[in-house]
């Protein structure tokens, strides 16, 4: 094992190679990215982490403290901490695991009380970024003892079913994640979420559907993106030996001109509740013929797709999406029309938080008790 030195150093609590200080009796500040962010050495981490030193132990307070970024897969080895540690998760989904227990995963704003001695690792979940801050104690100088790495096989062990409902199938629960990842541009989260519908029964057109529907809703860039995602997955599991339904394309005939507008009237009219009319398409009438040619014309009239999926689909892309709560509102409403529970929407509440995304699940929440 490297020096007891380098271990204080970058086990990601006590960054500061000097070992304790003494801060006398002014208060110093020390400005955000004034101080050289280090690695984790191979020897302590699987996959890419930074460790951004914050403050290392003083007389004062005998604790260290940093921040510490890893990428999707990136984990610490098992380690013990004579003076314990607490962490403090900042953004992304991560998981930690105390030795002899189930793995757990972690989300902003959990805080993790480990107490001195007690095998544990942390790290990222598979398809997601995570940053925590970490503050830990020291005894006699030393802050940590670094063990054997952790494998893959204890990393990939599958998680404790989560305290949630089965109001959605298998196959709903996955729509919602495919959304979500799509709509923040989270590729790695995608291809997970992709592997999970697909596992889960969703056929090719059915998640080529969702991303091709989202456009409107995300933009043209992120459903390309996301499209070259879904047909590299869909490879590599080819490759991989699973061949996945092909599922089937679109029968309805879809009418143009005339028809076309009547058909995305009645459509809209139907998912609204009400003809959709007031001051904003008096003042821009030509966005609702949009909307009712194209959205609810050529988009919605495509049967490969339930109505209950795009809209699973379109909740999470406008929970995920700061500032729209007026539409997510609206389409809380249509989901509801179209045949999905309240139970169900809460469920996606719940998915979304469980991905690390609180903001999205507390605006899906709010939407859905405005109703």
């Amino acid at each position: 094992m490297k020096s007891t030195l380098l271990g204080i150093a970058l086990c990601a609590t006590a960054p500061f190679a000097a070992g304790a200080e003494s801060v006398g009796e002014s208060q110093q500040i020390r400005r955000a990215n004034s101080q050289a962010p280090m690695v984790g050495p191979e020897d302590y981490f699987s996959g890419k982490v930074r460790v951004d030193p914050l403050f290392p132990a003083s007389d004062e307070v005998n604790v260290s403290g940093a921040y510490v970024s890893f990428e999707a897969g990136a984990r610490s080895a098992w380690h013990t901490h004579p003076a314990g540690q607490r962490l403090v998760v900042m953004s992304g989904v991560g998981l930690t695991q105390e030795w002899g227990k189930p793995v757990q995963r972690i989300l902003p704003g959990d805080v993790i009380v480990c107490p001195p001695g007690v095998k544990h690792w942390h790290g990222a979940a598979p398809n997601s970024a995570m940053m925590h801050l970490a503050v830990t104690g020291s005894v006699d100088g030393k802050n940590v003892e670094w063990l054997e790495k952790v494998t893959d096989a204890e990393y990939l062990k599958p998680l404790p079913k989560p305290a949630i409902g089965s109001a959605l199938s298998a196959k709903q629960q996955a729509i919602p994640l495919i959304a979500a990842a799509m709509a923040t541009s989270n590729l790695p989260g995608l291809n997970a979420a992709l592997n999970q519908g697909l596992n889960a029964g969703l056929t090719i057109s059915e998640a080529k559907e969702i991303l091709v529907q989202l456009y409107a809703y995300t933009g043209f860039p992120r459903s390309l993106n996301a499209l070259g995602e879904l047909m590299r997955v869909v490879e590599v599991r080819k490759r991989g030996g699973i061949n996945d339904e092909q599922g089937r394309e679109p029968v309805a005939l879809i009418p143009v001109g005339e028809q076309l507008l009547i058909l995305g009237k009645a459509n809209q009219t139907k998912i609204a509740g009400a003809p959709v009319q007031g001051p904003l398409f008096e003042f821009a009438p030509v966005i609702n013929q949009y909307l009712q040619a194209h959205l609810f014309g050529d988009i919605f009239a495509r049967d490969n797709l339930d109505w209950q999926s795009r809209e699973l689909a379109t909740v999470a892309a406008l929970a995920v999406t700061p500032g729209v709560e007026p539409q997510l509102r609206s389409h809380i409403a249509a989901s509801l029309r179209v045949g999905l529970s309240a139970a169900q929407l809460r469920e996606v509440a719940q998915l979304l938080a469980e991905q690390g995304d609180v903001a999205a699940a507390q605006r899906t929440t709010a939407a859905l008790d405005a109703h």
